[in-house]
């Protein structure tokens, strides 16, 4: 079947062969198939989803396209990862990986870079000075032996077919289809060899998913996908109506998610890293108490073990350790910029996409494929929602490069913050568990 033919009957809503897709997904692989034709079959799918079939024939072919590890069957301890739907502020992994691996788990995290105006934990992790993602699979195996867990990019050797589609569902508004965020979220886990999978499905403003019921259905397919795919998984559905944490921009979360190691940090934070992180041990773990081991992870994070376990991580990979006590090593913005409280007031509205889509025009994402990401820039923000304020008050410190980029970001807060007289409807951080 000709490629604009498969497109033409996609975009009418029929379902495709399995022999039909995976052709056309090879020739991709191939650049047989251009990249505008395969914009404009993501944008089909986008609108007329995909069958059962369709979505484990897409998935399959993704796994196929590169090398696969095997970590259930080599007797070390049992291997886990957590992935996030995408979100703003959410710095979890950095977290969450070295805590897991202090508390006896091996978690080989392969993680993407921002897509939309949501972050990329690549992007943070590059942001920390020498720190590379880029590990080939023995390195990526070496250092998991050696840490307990190993974070790196996507790489050409493991399902290389994703990261091209990744990166053209950036820049194509074509992000929020559930059979494409499915697939290619379950097809990376699968290839690399895990036991269990943890998945953090966010929903709200600075959600790909806004609607609750929406994101259910997404953590509903996910989980069916890598249960097919003998992945052990279940999901959590936690809430980006306002930004996790405190930090929106690349190398400000690797400074608060320092904090969250430290046992300090925004107490949303830590509670979305612990909820997450009790679920990756009853995982592998079903008969332990959930309060005993959420005790046991709180006491990592408090008495600075997890902190030295991402100490070695960093090292491990290239980085300096040294910006952890010295945090003047990362990279900073030449200019902030303080945004004061117009009114007196509590904080109705904390608009966790307008923040997400401001911080990408400051340079902390991309808007094309081709564009790189300052590290520097992004927003620090001083009260959230349900805050009570007055006026004058600093409600966020915008860090920027130039005076025009962060007057733009200071009317996207405009946009982003409401202030009324009767404090909002507190949201629970963790709504529920799938399945």
């Amino acid at each position: 079947m000709l490629a604009q033919e498969l497109i033409a009957r996609k975009r009418d809503g029929a379902e495709l062969g399995s022999e039909d897709l995976r052709r056309f997904l090879i020739d991709y692989g191939s650049g047989q198939v251009p990249d505008y034709q395969m914009s404009a079959f993501l944008m089909a799918v986008l609108f007329k989803g995909m069958s059962a079939a369709e979505l484990s024939t897409l998935t399959r072919s993704i796994i196929e396209s590169g090398e696969q590890l095997d970590f259930k069957s080599d007797g070390g301890p049992p291997a886990v990862d957590k992935h996030s739907t995408g979100g703003v502020g959410d710095k979890v992994s950095l977290i969450l990986a070295p805590l897991l691996a202090e508390y006896g788990l091996r978690v080989p995290m392969m993680s993407g870079r921002g897509l939309g105006h949501t972050g990329g934990t690549v992007d943070k992790l590059e942001s920390i000075p020498g720190f590379r993602t880029d590990l080939e699979l023995d390195e990526f195996q070496a250092v998991l032996a050696d840490v307990g867990c190993a974070m790196i990019r996507q790489t050409p050797a493991i399902a290389p077919l994703d990261g091209r589609l990744y990166a053209l569902r950036d820049v194509t508004g074509t992000v929020p289809s559930i059979p494409l965020i499915s697939a290619s979220i379950i097809s990376k886990k699968v290839a690399e060899g895990i036991e269990a999978l943890v998945l953090d499905v966010k929903y709200g403003s600075g959600a790909f998913k806004r609607n609750a019921d929406q994101a259910a259905l997404l953590a509903e397919t996910m989980v069916e996908l890598a249960e097919s795919e003998g992945v052990r998984a279940s999901a959590l559905l936690t809430a980006m109506e306002q930004p996790l944490g405190k930090t929106v921009g690349n190398a400000l979360e690797v400074r608060e998610s320092v904090e969250c190691l430290r046992g300090e940090g925004p107490a949303d934070l830590r509670e979305v890293t612990l909820a997450l992180a009790v679920e990756c041990v009853a995982a592998v773990e079903p008969d332990a108490t959930p309060s005993d081991v959420r005790a046991s992870l709180e006491a990592m994070l408090d008495d600075g073990r997890a902190l030295a376990r991402f100490s070695r991580l960093v090292a491990r990979q290239g980085g300096n350790p040294d910006f952890i006590e010295r945090t003047g090593l990362l990279p900073s913005a030449p200019l902030r910029l303080v945004w004061e409280s117009p009114v007196d007031g509590i904080i109705t509205r904390s608009d966790a996409y307008e923040i997400g889509v401001g911080t990408v025009e400051l340079g902390a994402g991309r808007r094309r494929m081709e564009d790189a990401v300052d590290p520097a820039v992004g927003v620090e923000l001083f009260a959230r929602r349900g805050a009570s304020v007055r006026r004058g008050e600093p409600i966020a410190e915008v860090h920027a490069r130039t005076e025009e980029a962060a007057q733009a970001m200071i009317l996207r807060l405009q946009a982003a913050y409401e202030f009324g007289e009767v404090p909002p409807e507190e949201l629970p951080l963790v709504l529920r568990r799938v399945p």
